[in-house]
């Protein structure tokens, strides 16, 4: 299918998190005048079973068989929600699937990513072009493979100074003399979702638990000390890091349960508030991800950054889905063979058109 340059485009982009809650799944249309313009025209997530989440949470310890197979069934999961999705909504027109899948490991210090979820099984069921795995390349020409995001940032966000995405890790993306620049700064959900877990919840639903608690100061001090060795250089973040460096911290059952929250949260604002550069006048800061649903949150990290930044929260489905419509925006400047990964962002050797083309008809 070719298309003019001009033309618009309605694309599904799929996104599923490190918080492991489910799959997003947004129906994008865009167009480009002077600019890139966007419309979410329909999203929703659909809900992992618990069945699904404790696959995802133990595949990393699978054998190469099994890690394989697992592969294709989600990949085949995907694809029949994406044709529920299609089907439900009547969409009569769609030119692609952009899926990020899930990621289970992401090493780009060894040279590898992997994110579940066969682009080909998606292809099979739906019948829709799709584009995966936009990581790969990006660390096999030397850069962390992460963040992506801010491409979508610049050409879609770009009247705010500061894009802040609070998901299960908290990554920032601003301009800097010219260039995009961005970098993780802190695991967020994913620690609260962890702590929540221990009362028999996923999340803390408006921070509630976490605002019933007090700082401990030891423990903050701790989670400072993890993230110092981190913050010139400012390394990609994934759950093995998590792992090791976080989740021992967040076990210490002398320290009450809520105190813990309450600590990690203001860890997360003490941590975005050193990320932020100081200027002369005061910066936007559009905040998305799970975790600008959370007003406790929000409150501490506005306090934290008084004078600094304004804290700026945008309607609901761009909170939610604003990573799945990024990816449905990568996948479309794949097919366009146009930059989507940048170099001053991932500190790869040179800007890439990433990707995987699962069965897509010419566009250009």
């Amino acid at each position: 299918m070719t298309k003019a340059r001009d033309a618009t485009y309605q694309v599904i982009g799929l996104m599923s998190g490190t918080s492991m809650d489910g799959l997003d799944l947004a129906l994008c249309r865009f167009w480009k005048k002077r600019k890139w313009e966007f419309k979410i025209q329909s999203a929703v997530t659909m809900k992992y079973s618990r069945a699904w989440r404790g696959r995802l949470a133990a595949a990393q310890h699978l054998s190469m068989e099994q890690l394989l197979e697992l592969d294709s069934l989600y990949g085949k999961l995907i694809g029949s929600c994406c044709a529920d999705f299609i089907r439900a909504r009547k969409i009569r027109h769609l030119d692609l699937i952009a899926s990020h899948g899930h990621t289970i490991f992401h090493q780009p210090e060894r040279g590898f990513t992997f994110q579940l979820g066969s682009g080909n099984a998606i292809h099979a069921i739906t019948g829709v072009p799709v584009i995966y795995d936009f990581r790969s390349l990006d660390i096999l020409l030397g850069g962390q493979g992460a963040p992506l995001v801010p491409v979508g940032d610049r050409h879609l966000f770009g009247s705010y100074d500061l894009c802040l995405n609070l998901g299960g890790i908290a990554n920032l993306s601003m301009e800097r003399n010219d260039q995009r620049v961005a970098f993780d700064i802190c695991f967020a959900n994913m620690g609260l979702n962890f702590l929540a877990r221990n009362k028999g919840k996923e999340f803390d639903r408006d921070g509630k638990m976490a605002s019933r608690g007090i700082s401990n100061k030891r423990l903050l001090s701790d989670l400072a000390a993890a993230y110092a060795g981190m913050r010139k250089n400012r390394p990609a973040l994934a759950r093995e890091s998590f792992e090791t460096l976080i989740q021992p911290l967040l076990e210490s059952e002398s320290i009450l349960l809520e105190d813990r929250m309450m600590t990690f949260c203001q860890s997360i604002a003490d941590e975005i508030n050193l990320s932020i550069p100081t200027k002369r006048n005061k910066q936007s800061l559009l905040a998305t991800g799970g975790g600008a649903l959370n007003p406790f949150l929000v409150k501490l990290l506005q306090n934290k950054l008084e004078g600094k930044a304004t804290v700026m929260i945008p309607s609901r489905q761009i909170i939610e889905f604003k990573e799945a419509m990024v990816f449905a925006f990568l996948g479309l400047l794949r097919v366009r063979g146009e930059i989507n990964v940048l170099k001053s962002v991932t500190r790869a050797t040179r800007d890439s058109c990433s990707g995987v083309v699962a069965a897509l008809s010419p566009m250009q």
